[in-house]
């Protein structure tokens, strides 16, 4: 099996795995602070991610290294866990995995300012036209629906695309799980002392839901899935591996049918599809 094929097959493993963590967060943050969920996720993986890394003697990271796994801590270690569960204490599961559909976009985007890329016109009006479904379907929610939920899960989009992007662009030189690996230690002193400062003052009245919530994100949303993801991106490149990430909001939204009983409505589904098209049309010109 060549290359190419091996970092299809991991990209879409990444993409089965992601697909849960909205769902997932959803049922955390019922019980759970969503400050404390995020630091939680991020210091028990990065607590698993100190063991990978002696297991296997991984070398530390060169200095010139330091800068860009920041930036992946920043964009998937913190921001976008911490910019979902806030969303998601406004919005429902299925409501957020709509604005999922923009990842790829987002990806390419910071592909093409991190990597020099200049795709043809034609690819940003397909850009241009994903968007403006995500936009048109937030306001045809109502303007007082749930503003602040979409405004964080845009911005949850836009350094998750950033992370996305750049470890990838890393993983080629560090390895795939590495480099999540290592940005989860980065972020660790930090997440561990707000960790301590947000501890909950009892935990009886925590559901089980929400304990599985919290596993699943800590474990596989933030470790697991990354092992596949960025090996499926070095392996198979950014922009065509990215775009296994159009099937993340038809996973996730049966899983939030499923798990979660929430009501996933045609027009979710019709955005969803236009926003499918739209990024397929994009990565064609891309």
């Amino acid at each position: 099996m060549d290359r190419t094929a091996i970092g299809w097959i991991n990209g879409f493993l990444g993409v089965v795995i992601f697909s849960g963590s909205l769902p997932a967060t959803r049922a955390a943050v019922a019980d759970f602070d969503p400050v404390f969920l995020t630091v939680a996720r991020a210091s028990i993986a990065a607590l698993l991610a100190v063991l990978v890394l002696l297991l296997f003697r991984q070398r530390r990271p060169q200095r010139a290294d330091i800068v860009p796994l920041v930036i992946v801590a920043l964009g998937v270690v913190v921001g976008f866990p911490l910019l979902t569960a806030l969303a998601l204490k406004h919005i429902t599961a299925a409501h957020s995995i709509v604005f999922v559909g923009l990842l790829p976009l987002a990806t390419a985007i910071f592909a093409v300012l991190r990597g020099g890329e200049r795709p043809k016109p034609a690819f940003w009006l397909f850009s241009v036209l994903g968007s403006a479904l995500v936009v048109g379907f937030a306001l045809a929610q109502g303007v007082t629906a749930a503003p602040l939920g979409d405004m964080l899960m845009l911005g949850a989009i836009i350094v998750c695309g950033l992370g996305y992007a750049e470890g990838a662009r890393l993983s080629r030189k560090l390895g795939g799980w590495q480099v999540i690996c290592w940005a989860l230690v980065i972020a660790l002193p930090v997440m561990g002392l707000i960790m301590a400062y947000a501890w909950p003052s009892s935990w009886s009245g925590i559901s089980g839901p929400a304990w599985i919530g919290l596993a699943y994100v800590s474990v596989f949303s933030m470790l697991v899935g990354f092992f596949f993801w960025y090996h499926g991106l070095a392996l198979g490149g950014i922009a065509t591996v990215g775009q296994l990430q159009l099937l993340q909001p038809f996973f996730g939204l049966m899983l939030a049918a499923l798990l979660l009983n929430e009501q996933v409505s045609a027009a979710m589904f019709i955005v969803t599809l236009g926003i499918v098209a739209c990024v397929a049309g994009a990565k064609r010109f891309a």
